[in-house]
């Protein structure tokens, strides 16, 4: 059956065709439906494609039953409720490169015109008026700009203030020194810090709990007289009232605004009317350009998804990029079956409630903790929560939920600089157990409690303990054969002679609950537990 794919709010052809072209898709495009008739149809799709005319909200999310992924082609998800979107495991994919660009040309294009005086200008030749005398602009040259958030936008604003003979200074405590080294940037250790040198501040940062109101009345008033407030980013990350008054006192000389905190604004609201305020219909994204690029950025990300599970662009559980995400794959499954493995046998021994999971990574992987403990969660609660919907988008928020403490940390202690550890803790026992997936080489379990191993975790793992005494091997290879279960994998572990022993046996066939009981009435085995990898 054919994936269905709802496109709508105008998105661009050349992004509608990509997913045309697959066969496996069905799309239908549609123009911007009202809330009432979009909650009527999302439930029959499996992915939304739209921008930011349509308010992804709880509703939605509820009542699109089928949804896996919900594609923004645009910066900005502000319009999509995350958190409900996580909780059902719904990808929520952006297109955060596309527009970049034409928000960066935009930003000088306005600042220019506003120290120039163009709208003027132009208003006033079309009313036949010559004001040459009354427009005396100022310029760009030999002015501080203060740029807080040197990401994309950022980045791409401060290369071409260099151009202009502008000096900048940047705040953004989440970029590395060297970054602001390579852009000829100065750094600022705090907003405070920039406030007072920056002749020019423009924003270019998501909008957060952090970042809302992040330019207030105090900001503006730590402000140079005479300072140009820009935001091009988010509604509510400037105050816009504070700007007003800012304005208003002669302490702020202009404003650039392409954003508001409320959109359309208002037809008599203050600002249409103040002067020295350039404002502009949020068209940052408006080029042919630029909504080409996302749209085309944001349709490959949800094909990718759809057809691979491909998730490194989906914004609720990826933070790694598109090449580390195929990397850490093998990881991935590795810390899901390692996982899988501890929560079957603490279950086994009637030890079924987790309350902590604690993940260790060699240093080779370390850089993929976020997803790849995502991973671990989600073989933890494989087969324990009844939901259609797990998977490595909801599944830290589903164990989190159930009460589960999740951590992670570096560790070379391991057997592997790619190794990892994942240990479960459930009531007053901890199990560890240890596997590694080297590129180019078979994922493999190399430790399960105490005892050191060498197996691959195929489709089925049993795992036995037992007294270390002769004849073991033979009786459990007795029972097996009679039920026509293929051994793939069989390592036997002790920690020392005449102990206790633990064999690790991946096997090709089912393994059923008669047979599971039957090796548990060997006279020396201890435990038989059953792990089915999904």
């Amino acid at each position: 059956m054919a994936l269905r794919i709802l496109v709508t709010d105008e998105v661009d052809p050349e992004g509608v065709a990509l997913l045309t072209a697959v066969p496996e898709f069905a799309v239908d495009v549609l123009p911007t439906l009202s809330p009432a008739e979009l909650l009527k149809r999302i439930g029959e799709y499996d992915a939304f494609v739209g921008r930011s005319a349509t308010r992804v909200s709880s509703e939605f999310l509820a009542a699109a039953k089928k949804l896996k992924v919900v594609g923004r082609a645009g910066v900005g998800v502000d319009n999509v409720d995350m958190d409900k979107a996580t909780e059902l495991g719904i990808a929520v994919i952006n297109a955060p490169a596309g527009n970049t660009i034409a928000v960066a040309e935009l930003f000088f294009g306005t600042v220019l015109g506003l120290l120039r005086q163009i709208p003027d200008a132009a208003l006033s030749m079309r009313e036949g008026r010559w004001d040459r005398s009354k427009l005396m602009g100022t310029e760009l040259r030999g002015r501080t700009l203060g740029i807080v958030g040197v990401g994309r936008i950022g980045t791409e604003i401060a290369k071409r203030a260099h151009a202009f003979g502008v000096d900048v200074i940047g705040f953004d405590p989440y970029i590395a020194e060297d970054r602001f080294t390579a852009l000829r940037v100065k750094r600022a250790a705090t907003l405070d810090q920039l406030l007072d040198v920056a002749d020019i501040v423009t924003v270019h940062t998501p909008l957060t709990d952090e970042t809302r109101g992040l330019i207030g009345a105090k900001e503006l008033d730590r402000l140079k007289r005479g300072a140009i407030v820009v935001n091009m980013a988010r509604g509510g990350i400037v105050n816009d009232q504070a700007l007003l008054d800012a304005i208003a006192a002669g302490h702020v000389a202009g404003a650039v605004l392409d954003v508001y905190e409320k959109e359309p604004l208002a037809a008599d609201h203050a600002l249409r009317t103040t002067p020295n305020v350039l404002l502009t219909p949020h068209m940052g994204a408006s080029t042919a350009e630029a909504q080409k690029n996302v749209a085309v950025d944001v349709a490959e990300a949800v094909r990718d998804a759809l057809l691979s599970g491909e998730l490194s662009r989906s914004l609720n559980v990826a933070t790694v990029s598109g090449d580390e995400w195929k990397e850490l794959q093998p990881s991935m499954a590795a810390a899901r079956r390692a996982a899988a493995v501890a929560r079957a046998v603490l279950a086994s021994e009637g030890n079924r409630e987790i309350r902590r999971v604690s993940l260790k990574l060699g240093p080779d992987i370390i850089h993929g903790s976020d997803i790849i403990l995502s991973s671990a969660a989600l073989g933890v609660l494989e087969g324990v929560v009844e939901s259609d919907r797990l998977n490595l988008i909801n599944a830290r928020t589903l164990a989190e939920l159930r009460g589960l403490e999740l951590s992670v940390r570096e560790s070379d202690a391991l057997g592997h600089s790619g190794a990892l550890e994942v240990c479960l803790m459930a009531g007053n026992r901890d199990l560890a157990v240890e596997a590694v997936a080297v590129p180019g080489a078979p994922m493999r379990i190399i430790r399960i409690g105490e005892f050191h191993v060498d197996v691959p975790p195929r489709k089925i793992l049993i795992v036995l303990t037992n007294n270390d005494v002769p004849g073991v091997i033979g009786r459990v290879g007795t029972v097996l054969g009679e039920a026509h279960i293929n051994i793939a994998s069989y390592h036997q572990s002790r920690v020392a002679r005449g102990g206790k022993a633990l064999a690790a046996i991946s096997v090709d066939d089912p393994v059923a609950e008669t047979v599971r009981q039957r090796l548990l009435s060997l006279p020396e085995v201890l435990s038989a537990t059953v792990v089915t990898f999904r």
